[in-house]
């Protein structure tokens, strides 16, 4: 059977992660990595994930291994509104979904919200994965440019004359620049979403991991304040996940919403896996049950501190003059952006030879830009490995732009 007949025309659209087929390479002897966002394994909490496992076999073994609601665990779902509320945001229950980690969040909000040709708003760059789920969906996106203090929202309203059906952010840390959205662009964002009627999809893998500074008040907070009634009144759909601060093969993220939103993710979430694995979900509630997880954050925090700053004083110390790079607050990455007439792919082959990896910056750009930057990850290698990799890429940069000066 000629299958390529067969195919449904939306599988026209998918394509293979750039970020993913390249961590196929990273698995090489000798390679140093700074490629993939991931969490480093060598802080992976071991000993508590072991004793965790044997605490909800024996307590509560049979439920643990059998279906659960479609919802989610009821007291990990409890812990997640007892936790995000404010006086702003009286959470409850009702208001949260456990999912297959934040990336199935933002898959299935998608699938509830958006129709064909549906416009939505996005940073330029913004979080590849992002990028591919709505893909699928044959939307269309709007971009939005954006500085060191994130989206420009001063530029947002144009495009929300075109009568969008959400905005899309990570205004922590963002994924791949590692900016965060000043507290004053975010008064004006959930204003303008009253104003339009619009609404937002607020993605905050990386909010506990702040190094520098003091946290900002999300746009699920700052959007409820100007609500009128008791219950979640918002324009604000906030998306969280446990991968960056346990561990991501568990698989657990979360959705807050409307009661309203979360009973058509719910029906999207049975049609797609019925539930979220049971027994990650038990796992995950007897690892918050004693504030371990508050104990366990500020272990990754001050060890990524240190390799952000390990990446920092290397860029300063080995790269050339030409190139300049995002400096987070948080987070796992920074972006780095090369004078135009270099092509951070071609860079790449030229790094992939002398044993260091990252991340070109094209795929995370919409309308052809971003060719000439590339994304750094400094949670997974160790402060040695960075500087190590780091001087072998500006080795590399500095070879390239005394070719090009010659050419």
């Amino acid at each position: 059977m000629k299958w390529n007949n067969h195919f449904a025309e939306r599988a026209s659209r998918m394509t293979r992660s750039a970020v993913r087929e390249l961590l196929k390479l990273t698995a090489q002897p000798g390679m140093i990595s700074l490629a993939g966002g991931l969490p480093s394994p060598d802080l992976f909490p071991m000993e508590r994930v072991k004793e965790a496992i044997e605490f909800v076999l024996g307590k509560a073994g049979k439920r643990a291994l059998q279906y659960g609601e479609t919802e989610g665990v009821a007291e990990l779902r409890d812990w997640i509104a007892r936790d995000f509320s404010r006086p702003e945001v009286p959470l409850k229950r009702e208001n949260v979904v456990i999912t297959s980690g934040g990336q199935q969040a933002l898959d299935l909000i998608g699938r509830v919200l958006l129709n064909e040709n549906d416009k939505v708003i996005v940073e330029n760059p913004t979080y590849l994965a992002l990028l591919s789920a709505w893909r699928l969906l044959g939307v269309q996106f709007l971009p939005v440019r954006s500085d060191a203090n994130g989206m420009r929202v001063d530029k947002i309203e144009p495009l929300l004359q075109q009568k969008p059906k959400l905005i899309y952010a990570v205004p922590n840390f963002q994924n791949p620049q590692g900016t965060t959205l000043a507290l004053e662009r975010r008064v004006s964002l959930v204003e303008l979403l009253r104003k339009y009627d619009v609404g937002l999809l607020e993605d905050n893998p990386y909010g506990e991991l702040r190094y520098d500074g003091e946290p900002v008040a999300s746009l699920l907070e700052l959007d409820a304040r100007l609500g009128t009634s008791g219950d979640l009144d918002s324009n604000v759909i906030y998306v969280g996940t446990f991968s960056k601060v346990l561990m991501p093969g568990l698989r657990v993220g979360w959705a807050i919403a409307s009661e309203e939103v979360i009973e058509k993710i719910v029906r999207a979430k049975q049609a797609a896996d019925l539930q979220t694995g049971t027994l990650s979900q038990y796992i995950i509630g007897e690892m918050i049950r004693d504030q371990f997880l508050e104990r366990h954050i500020r272990v990754l925090r001050q060890a990524y501190r240190e390799r952000r700053d390990a990446m920092l004083v290397a860029l300063d110390r080995y790269f050339p003059n030409e190139a300049s790079w995002t400096r987070p607050d948080g987070g796992m990455f920074l972006m780095v952006t090369l004078p135009a007439h270099l092509s951070a792919s071609d860079v790449l082959k030229q790094a992939l030879e002398r044993k260091i990896a990252f991340v070109p910056g094209e795929e995370f750009h919409l309308d052809g830009m971003g060719r000439n930057t590339f994304r750094l990850n400094f949670s997974n290698a160790t402060s040695d490995l960075i500087e190590q990799g780091i001087k072998r890429l500006g080795e590399v940069l500095k070879s390239m732009l005394t070719s090009a000066s010659r050419g």
